[in-house]
């Protein structure tokens, strides 16, 4: 689990008549004790956010290059979901899954973004009970939609390879909505319960989050009181999203390559496998950041909190600043799209 900044009280902060400190430190940094105070009353309580751990003093400069990857990853995904919808050749299974693969990379970035800059810019590092449920409730969920868009593009890879003649008829306009709709259903239907697990709890404080937004796993170390039901659904819920997912496209891509090898045509199996490299990006970039949180999570109790601040983040930024470059460099259809996109663009600002 994340390793917590250590909370001390400031010696030559003056105390209140019942003996609390007014204000409290955090990295060298105070908080008023009212804000701390609403922790412990009915009044719902606040949570505070880091940015990266030591370097708080920096928030300005951080902020440079993380602005400009999110500008990158909010860019480059609206670029490819608008090419797709206004180039017809590209109203194919293959890339209305890759579509629907921008909206959830899109969802996260706007997600996260509000806090990231609310924290580095403006250095503002309070967020409320609801602000915060929220804001875990829309991460978690569109990271629920990426991975299940991942396996529907592993799925959509290996009808087009084993079944090429029935592909348009197996995957059908209809056929995709469901699946698309099923995804997002899913991931609403499985995330909806953990913000309510979370607000049945006590938070005593200090509640100070290790990164700067909300997530379920930074959350559930907080509360002041018995948290195993909200471990056992965290697990119920990996185990019937990520776990599943990753087996579908682990047997998907081991039905695609008992089909290539079943080619007679050395140039038809280099084929096949290349229109796979662009997804089997996506899959690296997905799934190794997530492993690598989890692992930290579960086996890095006493590491730096800077490795779970970083690992947190790549998690996070890296694979909707990557997934757009990664098709646009990999996929061919993907790169004369852009052209057209981007010349129909110059021409309508020339009239």
């Amino acid at each position: 689990m994340l390793s917590e900044p250590k909370w001390s009280l400031s010696k030559s902060a003056p105390s209140t008549p019942l003996g609390s400190p007014v204000c409290q430190v955090v990295n060298g940094r105070k908080f008023g004790f009212i804000g701390m105070l609403r922790n412990q009353s009915s009044v719902l309580p606040t949570f505070l956010m880091v940015g990266i751990p030591g370097l708080e003093d920096k928030g300005i400069w951080l902020a440079i290059p993380f602005c400009t990857l999110y500008a990158a990853a909010i860019l480059g995904n609206l670029i490819i979901i608008l090419v797709i919808l206004k180039v017809p050749s590209l109203h194919k299974p293959m890339y209305i899954f890759l579509s629907m693969l921008a909206v959830s990379e899109l969802g996260v970035s706007l997600s996260t973004i509000p806090t990231v800059v609310k924290v580095f810019i403006f250095d503002a590092r309070e967020i409320g009970m609801d602000a915060c449920f929220a804001q875990m409730f829309f991460i978690h969920c569109f990271s629920l939609m990426d991975s299940g868009v991942l396996w529907a593009m592993a799925f959509d890879r290996f009808v087009a390879i084993y079944s090429p003649l029935q592909y348009v008829t197996i995957l059908t306009s209809s056929r995709i909505s469901m699946i698309g709709l099923g995804i997002a259903v899913r991931s609403i239907v499985l995330m909806t319960p953990l913000p309510f697990l979370l607000r049945r709890l006590p938070f005593c404080g200090p509640n100070l989050l290790a990164h700067p937004y909300c997530l379920h796993p930074n959350l559930i170390r907080l509360p002041c009181a018995d948290v195993t039901v909200n471990n056992k659904y965290g697990l119920f819920l990996v185990l019937s999203t990520f776990v599943i997912d990753s087996l579908i496209i682990l047997l998907s891509y081991v039905m695609i390559v008992k089909t290539v090898l079943g080619m007679a045509s050395k140039e038809g199996r280099l084929k096949a496998l290349n229109t796979c490299v662009s997804h089997i990006c996506a899959v690296v970039v997905f799934f190794v950041p997530m492993i690598g949180v989890s692992m930290a999570h579960r086996f890095g109790k006493h590491a730096s909190p800077l490795l779970h601040a970083l690992m947190a983040n790549v998690y996070l930024l890296v694979p909707p600043v990557l997934n757009p470059v990664i098709y646009s460099i990999k996929t061919k259809e993907i790169r004369q799209a852009l052209r057209k996109f981007f010349s129909w663009g110059e021409k309508c600002s020339n009239l």
